[in-house]
C-alpha cells in the first residue's frame, strides 16, 4: 500500500464589521470603493418582492452610478420562499446572466433574504463573497449576524444549509420604521430570547423600555441592536460551528421552529420562538430550573412585545409533538432542549448546553399550555 498525505492546513480570518446606524446605503458604496469587495464590479442583488421597491432598487441605482454592474433577483416576500427552490431559481438566473466568480451577493431584506442570500453565495462558483444589508428587526436581532445559512424543507427547517460569514453587515434602523408593528413584534421574540439566555439586565431594561421599539426612539433602538449583536458575537465567538455553546442561541427554537412548521407559516418564526420560549420555561419550572414568578416575567414581557403565548387553538398538539423530532438538536431519536436556568442564564449539562427530554414530559407541557 502507498500513501500520500495531502497537507491543508491553514488560517482563515473570517472577521467582520457590522454597522449600526441610519441611511447605511452611501456608507456601503463608500465601504465598497474602499476595497470591501476588491475586484468585484457585478453584484447580484437578492431581496424580496416587500423590499425590493423600498430598497434594493434606490441601493441598486447607487451601485450603478458608481460604476457597479449590479442585476436584482427577486422571490415573493415570506418564509414559504425559504426552500432549495429558489435559491436554484436564482442560481439558474445568475447563470443565464453571465454571473461567474466575478461577482459578490448583496443581500438586501429580512432573514428569509439573508438566509438564502448567505447560503447562495457559499455554494455559488464554489464560493462569492456576500454583505448583508439587514432591513428588519429578526435580521438585525438574529439572522444577518453569526453566518448560519439554511433553507427549509417539508420536513424540517434549517437542516439545509451550511456555516459562511459574510463580509460585512449593515443594520440600517430607519428600515424598521416601515416595518409592520407586527414584524417589529416578530423580531423581539428574538431579542427576548437573547437577554433570556444570557443578560438579566438587559432583560430589565426591556421591561422597561421595549415601548421605546415601538416608538423608533433612536436611544432604545440603538442600544437593543447593539446589545442582540454583542450577546450573539460572544457566543458565535467560542463556537462559530455549533459544536456546543452555540446550541444555546436555540433557546425557544425547538418548539418554536415545530409550531412554526405546523402552522404552515401562518405563524411568523418571532411568533413562534415566543411560545416556544414560554415552552421551555414552563418545562424549566418542571425541573426547578424556573420559578413562577421568573416564568410570568417572561410571559409578560412577551405581551409587552405584542405576542402571545399559548398556543393557537388550531393547531394539531400531537402533531406538534411529533414534529419536535425534525429539530437538528435531537440526538439518537432523542429530543434535546436548551432550558433556562432562572433568567438571563442557561443551565449547562456537564459539557452540553442541551439535555434529553423524553417525549411524555414535554407532551404534558404543551397539552397543558392553554
Amino acid at each position: 500500500m502507498r500513501r500520500f498525505n495531502v497537507m491543508l492546513k491553514k488560517v482563515v480570518d473570517d472577521s467582520y464589521d457590522i454597522d449600526i446606524g441610519y441611511c447605511l446605503e452611501d456608507r456601503l458604496i463608500n465601504d465598497l470603493e474602499e476595497g470591501l469587495c476588491y475586484g468585484y464590479k457585478r453584484v447580484a442583488i437578492i431581496c424580496d418582492s416587500t423590499v425590493a421597491p423600498l430598497y434594493a432598487t434606490p441601493i441598486c441605482r447607487k451601485l450603478i452610478d458608481n460604476g457597479y454592474d449590479p442585476k436584482m433577483f427577486v422571490f415573493p416576500e415570506g418564509e414559504r420562499s425559504k426552500i432549495r427552490k429558489t435559491k436554484e431559481l436564482i442560481e439558474d438566473d445568475m447563470l443565464v446572466s453571465g454571473f461567474r466568480k466575478d461577482c459578490f451577493v448583496l443581500a438586501v431584506g429580512g432573514g428569509v433574504v439573508t438566509d438564502v442570500s448567505g447560503f447562495l453565495a457559499g455554494t455559488y462558483g464554489r464560493g462569492v463573497p456576500f454583505i448583508n444589508y439587514a432591513t428588519t428587526l429578526l435580521a438585525a436581532a438574529d439572522a444577518s449576524v453569526g453566518g448560519k445559512t439554511a433553507v427549509n424543507t417539508p420536513l424540517a427547517t434549517n437542516l439545509i444549509g451550511m456555516f459562511n460569514q459574510p463580509k460585512k453587515v449593515y443594520i440600517d434602523l430607519d428600515t424598521w420604521k416601515t416595518l409592520p408593528i407586527r414584524q417589529i413584534s416578530s423580531g423581539l421574540a428574538e431579542t427576548v430570547k437573547h437577554a433570556m439566555m444570557a443578560d438579566k439586565e438587559f432583560f430589565e431594561y426591556l421591561e422597561n423600555n421595549v415601548s421605546g421599539v415601538f416608538e423608533f426612539e433612536n436611544s432604545v433602538c440603538e442600544h437593543v441592536a447593539e446589545k442582540n449583536c454583542e450577546i450573539k458575537y460572544r457566543v458565535v465567538m467560542k463556537d462559530e460551528k455549533e459544536a456546543s455553546l452555540r446550541e444555546i442561541l436555540n433557546l425557544g427554537h425547538t418548539v418554536g421552529r415545530a409550531l412554526e412548521t405546523v402552522s404552515d407559516y401562518t405563524l411568523l418564526h418571532g411568533e413562534a420562538v415566543a411560545i416556544g420560549l414560554v415552552a421551555e420555561c414552563e418545562l424549566s419550572k418542571s425541573r426547578g430550573l424556573m420559578t413562577d414568578d421568573e416564568v410570568n416575567r417572561v410571559k409578560s414581557l412577551l405581551n409587552k412585545c405584542g405576542l402571545e403565548t399559548n398556543i393557537p387553538g388550531y393547531i394539531d398538539r400531537n402533531l406538534l409533538v411529533e414534529k419536535l423530532y425534525t429539530d437538528k438538536k435531537v440526538r439518537g431519536g432523542k429530543l434535546r432542549f436548551v432550558l433556562q436556568d432562572g433568567i438571563g442564564k442557561v443551565k449547562q449539562f456537564g459539557d452540553s448546553w442541551a439535555t434529553f427530554v423524553n417525549k411524555s414530559e414535554i407532551k404534558r407541557i404543551i397539552f397543558n399550555m392553554k
